[in-house]
This record gives structure tokens, sequence and C-alpha cells, in this order.
């Protein structure tokens, strides 16, 4: 189980590197318990959207290695009441930190280095069943379109970005940045169309997409899917 104690630790170290690499949050994105509990209807687009703090260890007992901590900007879900086709996220990345390898069946997506280091993409494509292919991949660098071997790991440096279509499988983590009590860390940034969590992960291993906490800690934040609903 993921300890909240790790979760209260790595927002306040994903607040730091943001501030640090000039990546501004909305206000939202500093209320307390207290406030969300206070919060009325006004706030049901983050609460219904998923808007927000997202931790995960994907159900693994190894966080250093398979976990992620992100901010979730703005979603939509193709409905009349939340219409917006697109979402956008910012992401922690310790070095080495990653999602296990995962594909998704509607998402388009970019990803954008946003920090001071390296962020690694392990990319391959998928067989209809969801398995790693062979076939080669048709891949856009900041718009700039190439054909590389699938299981290729592709490096963005910062600024740069890569498009991810529908289907193809990938994992990404940070390598340099900004050290932190011994782990470097930087930043990427997700631009896609809007972002199921709950339907459209495929994970090859398997995995959970949320985990179960152990409250060793009060919370310091909610997460985007533990908001109280309008005066509970």
């Amino acid at each position: 189980m993921l300890k909240r104690s790790q979760i209260n630790y790595t927002v306040g170290i994903a607040k730091r590197v943001f501030a640090e690499l000039g990546l501004r949050l909305p206000p939202f994105a500093y209320m307390t318990p207290a406030d969300w509990l206070a919060a009325g209807p006004e706030y049901d687009e983050i609460r219904d959207c998923n808007l927000g703090w997202d931790v995960t260890n994907f159900g693994m007992d190894d966080f250093a290695m398979y976990g992620r901590c992100l901010f979730t900007l703005r979603n939509g879900k193709k409905n009349a009441t939340y219409p917006k086709a697109y979402a956008e996220k910012f992401i922690l990345d310790p070095e080495g930190q990653r999602a296990p390898a995962h594909f998704h069946r509607s998402k388009r997506e970019d990803i954008i280095n946003r920090g001071s280091g390296d962020i690694v993409i392990d990319l391959a494509s998928a067989t209809p069943e969801g398995q790693k292919d062979t076939r080669p991949l048709s891949i856009a660098i900041d718009g700039i379109r190439r054909t590389i071997p699938s299981q290729t790991k592709v490096v963005l440096k910062p600024g740069e970005s890569i498009h991810l279509e529908p289907g193809t499988i990938h994992s990404f983590w940070g390598e340099k940045g900004i050290l932190i009590d011994g782990v470097h860390y930087t930043a990427s940034g997700e631009v896609s169309s809007v972002c199921d969590d709950f339907n459209d992960n495929f994970f090859l291993n398997g995995a959970p997409r949320f985990p179960n906490i152990a409250e060793d800690a009060p919370k310091d934040v909610f997460l985007c899917h533990e908001y109280p609903k309008p005066g509970a």
C-alpha cells in the first residue's frame, strides 16, 4: 500500500520543483482538506473531471521505480456538462521513476519536457491484443516525423515534445535535473485529448491505476479521486 506520508512528501516536492521550473499551479492546488470540506458545488468541475493532485504506486511496492505524482490542470468528459475535448497535466519526474508500460486506446497525447533534465521515453508498437510488437513506429518530435524501431528509447531535451498516437506503448522517466535530498527531479507536461484514467489505461502488467492507501498520517491534500461531495 502507498503510505499517506509518502503522498504528502511527494506533493510537497512537486510544488517545490514546479515552482523552481516556473510551472505555476492554479489556486485549487493549494486547497487544504478543510477547504474542500467547505467547498460548494461551484467546484464540481474539479471534482467530476478529476483535476488536481494524483499520486499512485500502481499497486506496486517500489515507489522509487514505479510511481507517479502529477497535477491535472484541465480535463473534460465529452458530454454536455463538460464538453472540453482536451486535457493538460504537469508530471513530476524523479530520476528513474516511471509508470509501468501502458497504452491508451482513445487518448492522443503530446509529452513535453518542461524541466531542466532529460525525459527518456521507452516506446513500442502494440499488437491488437495489447502486447509489444516488432512493427516500426511513426512518431513526430516537435512536428518532425520519423520512423523508429519498436522498443526504442527516445530522449527529450528541455523544451522538446513527442506526439504519441493511440495504441503506442510507452513508459517514461527523468534523468538529471534539480537535486533535492539526494534525488534529481525534472518535470514533463502532457497535453492530450480527454483523459479517462478509469477506462483508457491499459497496463501490460495489469497494474491498477489508483493506489490503496495506508493512512499513517493526516492528509495534506485530497487526491483527484478523493474529493468529498459538497456538504459532506
